[in-house]
C-alpha cells in the first residue's frame, strides 16, 4: 500500500478510536506523508518513533504487532519460553505503562510468563533482571534520550542483550509475515501465562552489584560534592540509594526528580545537550559542588560537568569522559592488583581512537564493533560461553555516553558509569587536579584528541532518499583530502572492503551503511544514517598539540565537508 492507502485504511478502519481519527483528519500533507509512508522499523536500537496514529508511528497497534512477532520468535527459540518468562520494563514516557501492560498481555495470550516491575526502572536493570530471573528475553519501551515525543521498543536476548542483526533477522522476518498492524490477530492459548510483579529483592540485588564495582570505595568523601539529575527519568531512586550507601555528598535537582513524561522542568533530557545541564548547573554553584552527574531518562547515558573554579562547570563529551574511565579504570586496577587475566575493551568504530591508545600502554586488548551497544553486549557473552576464553572484559564505551565497566548488564549502564565517575573526580581532586588537569594529562602523552558528532535531519519519504543518496554519491565520489590533509584509508562497512595504498582488501564485520575514513594526520571520518532517527550522522575525530588546535580542525574538518556534499 502507498501513503495515502495507509491513511485512508487508518481513517476508515473501526478499531481506530475516535480521537485518533480526529488526529488523523487535521494532519497536513507532510505529515500524513510522514506518518504512513513506511511501517515503522527496528534500527540499532530496536523500534523507535514519534508517538500517535500511523504506521510509521508508536501506537497501541504497532506495539501489539511487534510483541505477537516476539511471541512466536520467542516459542520457536526456546521450548521453556513459557515457564522462564519475558522481563519487560519501561522509562516516564507517555504511554510506556500502557504498552508494558499491552506487550505483557499478549505475551500471556501466548501462554508466556511475564514479569513486570512496579515502576519505571532503567535499561540496565532490564538487563540485569533477565538474567537473574533466567528469562528468555526482556522488553523495555523507552525512546532513550530523545525528545517527549518519542517512545520506543527494545528486545532482548537470554543474556539480556539486545537483539543483534544475525538474531533479529528472523524476528523481523516473523514481524513481516504478520497481517498489517490493525488487522493482526492470534489464537489465545488455553493456558495464558501469568504476569508477575518483580519484588524488592531483584533492586537490591542490581544495586549491590554496582557498588561493589568501587575501585577505591574508601576515600575521603567529606570534602566532595556532587549534583545530580535523572531529567524525570528512571535514575533517581537507585542512584539516591548508591550516593546514600557509598557515602557521596549528593544533592539532587529535585524539581527533575518525578517521572514527568512531558519532562516539564528541563529544556532537554539528553545529557549530550547543555540544556540537559543548566538547572543542574544552577544548583552546583549556590553548594559549589564539584561535579555535574545528569542521566538519560532511561539511564544508560551519562553526562559529566566537573569545577573549573568557583562558579564556572565545563562539560565533558562523551569521548572525554570514557578515554578519562578507562585511564582510570586500567591505572587503579593495576595498582591495586586487580587488573583480571588477558583482560580486553570493547569499543564501535564511531568512538574516539584516543582509548586504543591507552588499551596498547597498559596491555589491554582492543576490539570494535559497529555503532549499537548489542554489540559489546553480544561479544561479552560470545567470549563467556568459549570453554577457554580468551579475554577478560574490562571495560566497553561508545561515543555517545555509554560505557559498561561490570558485565552484570549488558547494555550500557549509567548507574555503574555514575559511581566511577564521581569515585575518579574525587581520586583527582585528592591530588589537587579537575576531570579538565586528568584529560590533558593524557592530551600531553597521546596528543590532544577531539571527536564530534554532527547530525542532520531528512524527514519523510523523500528524507530516507536524501540519505541514502548522500552515501552512495560518497562510493561514486569518494573523499581523497580535506584541505590538503590527504585520505590514508577508506573502510565501507556496507561491502567490508578496505582500500589502502591502491589495494582493496576485505574485513569480517556485520554490514552496515557507513563510510569511515582515515587520514594522514591521525584524523578520521566516519558517516552513518542513525539507526533509530531520520538523520545523517558526521563524526569527525582529530589529534593536535592543543586544544585550541584541535578545535579549530575539527571545525575546519566539518566546513569542507559539508561544503563537499553540498549541505553547508
Amino acid at each position: 500500500m502507498n501513503t495515502q492507502d495507509n491513511y485512508k485504511r487508518w481513517l476508515n478502519s473501526s478499531k481506530v478510536s475516535a480521537k485518533d481519527k480526529e488526529i488523523l483528519k487535521k494532519m497536513s500533507q507532510e505529515e500524513i506523508d510522514d506518518a504512513f509512508f513506511k511501517d515503522v522499523e527496528f534500527g540499532t536500537a530496536g523500534m523507535r518513533g514519534v508517538l500517535g496514529p500511523g504506521t510509521n508511528r508508536l501506537n497501541e497497534f504497532t506495539i501489539r504487532k511487534a510483541t505477537v512477532g516476539f511471541s512466536i520468535y520467542l516459542l520457536e527459540k526456546y521450548k521453556d519460553a513459557t515457564s522462564r518468562g519475558v522481563v519487560i520494563s519501561h522509562d516516564n514516557r507517555n504511554m510506556s505503562r500502557d504498552f508494558t501492560l499491552l506487550a505483557a498481555k499478549v505475551l500471556n495470550d501466548f501462554g508466556i510468563k511475564v514479569y513486570i516491575f512496579d515502576s519505571l526502572r532503567p535499561t540496565p536493570e532490564l538487563s540485569f533482571t533477565v538474567r537473574y530471573k533466567n528469562a528468555v528475553g526482556g522488553i523495555m519501551i523507552t525512546a532513550s534520550h530523545n525528545p517527549k515525543e518519542y517512545n520506543g521498543y527494545k528486545v532482548y536476548d537470554d543474556k539480556g542483550c539486545q537483539l543483534v542483526p544475525s538474531a533479529i533477522k528472523s524476528l523481523i522476518e516473523t514481524i513481516n509475515d504478520l497481517p498489517n498492524e490493525l488487522d493482526v490477530e492470534y489464537p489465545i492459548e488455553k493456558d495464558r501465562g501469568e504476569t508477575i510483579i518483580l519484588k524488592k529483592d531483584v533492586d537490591d540485588a542490581y544495586v549491590k552489584e554496582v557498588e561493589a564495582l568501587s575501585i577505591n570505595p574508601n576515600l575521603d568523601k567529606s570534602d566532595f560534592k556532587i549534583v545530580y539529575t535523572p531529567n524525570h527519568g528512571t535514575s533517581y531512586l537507585n542512584l539516591k540509594r548508591i550516593f546514600k550507601d557509598l557515602k557521596y555528598k549528593a544533592i539532587p535537582v529535585v524539581e527533575q526528580c518525578d517521572p514527568d513524561p512531558n519532562f516539564t522542568n528541563v529544556i532537554s533530557p539528553n545529557p549530550e545537550e547543555p540544556d540537559s545541564f543548566i538547572r543542574a548547573r544552577e544548583i552546583a554553584i549556590e553548594n559549589d559542588a564539584d561535579l555535574i552527574v545528569a542521566l538519560d531518562p532511561d539511564a544508560d547515558r551519562v553526562g559529566l560537568a566537573y569545577r573549573v573554579k568557583k562558579g564556572e562547570y565545563e562539560l565533558l563529551n562523551g569521548n572525554e569522559s570514557a578515554a578519562l574511565l578507562l585511564n582510570y579504570i586500567c591505572i587503579e586496577k593495576k595498582r591495586h592488583h586487580k587488573m583480571p587475566d588477558n583482560p580486553i575493551v570493547y569499543s564501535t568504530i564511531v568512538s574516539t581512537q584516543l582509548g586504543k591508545k591507552i588499551c596498547d600502554t597498559y596491555g589491554v586488548a582492543y576490539k570494535e564493533f559497529l555503532t549499537g551497544f548489542k554489540y559489546i553486549g553480544n561479544e561479552i557473552g560470545l567470549e563467556e560461553s568459549k570453554k577457554n576464553p580468551e579475554h577478560t572484559f574490562l571495560f566497553g564505551y561508545e561515543e555517545s555516553y555509554g560505557c559498561l565497566a561490570s558485565p552484570l548488564a549488558r547494555d550500557k549502564d549509567g548507574l555503574q558509569a555514575s559511581l566511577l565517575y564521581c569515585e575518579m573526580a574525587l581520586f583527582y581532586k585528592q591530588k589537587g587536579m579537575t576531570l579538565g588537569d586528568a584529560y590533558q594529562k593524557l592530551a600531553d602523552k597521546y596528543g590532544y584528541h577531539k571527536d564530534v558528532v554532527r547530525s542532520f535531519y531528512f524527514k519523510g519519504s523523500d528524507g530516507e532518499a536524501k540519505m541514502k543518496q548522500i552515501l552512495n554519491s560518497l562510493r561514486e565520489r569518494p573523499v581523497l583530502d580535506i584541505d590538503g590533509v590527504k585520505v590514508v584509508c577508506i573502510e565501507d562497512y556496507l561491502y567490508g572492503s578496505r582500500y589502502r595504498n591502491g589495494v582493496t582488501t576485505t574485513f569480517d564485520m556485520e554490514r552496515s551503511d557507513v563510510l569511515k575514513y582515515y587520514f594522514e594526520d591521525d584524523s578520521v571520518v566516519c558517516i552513518r544514517p542513525s539507526g533509530t532517527e531520520p538523520k545523517v550522522k558526521f563524526y569527525v575525530g582529530v589529534v593536535s598539540k592543543t586544544k585550541e588546535e584541535a578545535n579549530k580542525k575539527v571545525d575546519e574538518f566539518f566546513t569542507s565537508l559539508l561544503s563537499y556534499l553540498n549541505l553547508a
